[in-house]
């Protein structure tokens, strides 16, 4: 079992990218954010899942474990395959997806393409209980505009958990953001 590769990123593509680790070429899937971040030519860490199907062997690649236990615990669902799971991964935030899952959240896991209502519900009531500790567990905001904004978020009616994530996951690609701004970027994640 492939569980880990670091290589350069040879080429993107939709959907994927190809890896090079020592003269072999890896064609690893990945969520779409994750991909985002990727630049052709820089060397990369990938945690993997490799699966083999009938058409052969495919490898699907996050950038931390995290990613990678959500990814594997929603392919523990009967019919959820790889790709609605990237879809999830890409949609939401690992920390977002975990507590949707915990919470039963269907509309945050509906906002995923390819998630319909029944799928959501699925996904609800056979990971109930299942979802690791260890991605449910609150990081501490250091940040006072980060607290008002969860405050806020909460006060309009959303889980303070998924409030927590969503703007934990806001502040760490911009600390110095104002609870102004996070409340309404957060909002667009939300709804």
């Amino acid at each position: 079992m492939i569980r880990y590769l670091k290589g350069v990123v040879a080429r993107k593509e939709e959907g994927s990218f190809l890896l090079l680790v020592g003269g072999v070429g890896f064609q690893v899937q990945a969520p779409s954010p994750f991909l985002q971040g990727l630049r052709e030519g820089v060397e990369v860490g990938v945690h993997t899942h490799l699966a083999l199907r009938e058409e052969g062997l495919f490898l699907f690649g996050f950038p931390d474990e995290e990613s990678l236990k959500l990814f594997e615990l929603l392919l523990s669902v009967s019919g959820v395959g790889p790709k609605v799971a990237l879809a999830l991964l890409s949609a939401l935030p690992p920390r977002l997806l975990a507590q949707a899952l915990a919470e039963g959240d269907l509309r945050l896991l509906t906002s995923a393409s390819g998630v319909g209502k029944r799928l959501a519900e699925r996904l609800a009531l056979e990971l109930k209980g299942k979802v690791p500790k260890d991605l449910l567990t609150g990081e501490k905001v250091e940040s006072r505009e980060a607290e008002e904004a969860i405050l806020a978020l909460a006060a309009l009616g959303f889980k303070e958990g998924q409030a927590r994530s969503v703007v934990l996951d806001l502040l760490a690609k911009n600390p110095k953001a104002k609870a102004q701004e996070l409340i309404k970027e957060a909002l667009k994640r939300l709804r």
